[in-house]
């Protein structure tokens, strides 16, 4: 079953999201703006998250697929010899 391509990718959402942040730490809108600004930040961060979750799935996946299923810390700087 081929997946759904999304409406909106992620740079997209990530783009508009900081967007709204901008507009909003200004503090020139009203009430109203600000309440559906952050009613849309809300929808796009959700929406960022679902495909950070998809990506992250589909690395495992491939990772697991090739046979080279172990996790790593994303900081090496944690080493013995420190």
């Amino acid at each position: 079953m081929p997946t759904k391509k999304p409406s909106v990718d992620f740079e997209q959402s990530l783009s508009e999201l900081e967007a709204l942040v901008q507009q909003m730490e200004q503090g020139e809108l009203s009430l109203e703006e600000s309440l559906k600004a952050f009613e849309r930040g809300i929808g796009l961060t959700r929406h960022c998250q679902e495909r950070l979750s998809a990506a992250e799935q589909q690395v495992q996946t491939l990772m697991e697929q090739q046979g080279e299923m172990r996790l790593q810390p994303l900081d090496d700087t944690e080493s013995e010899g420190e």
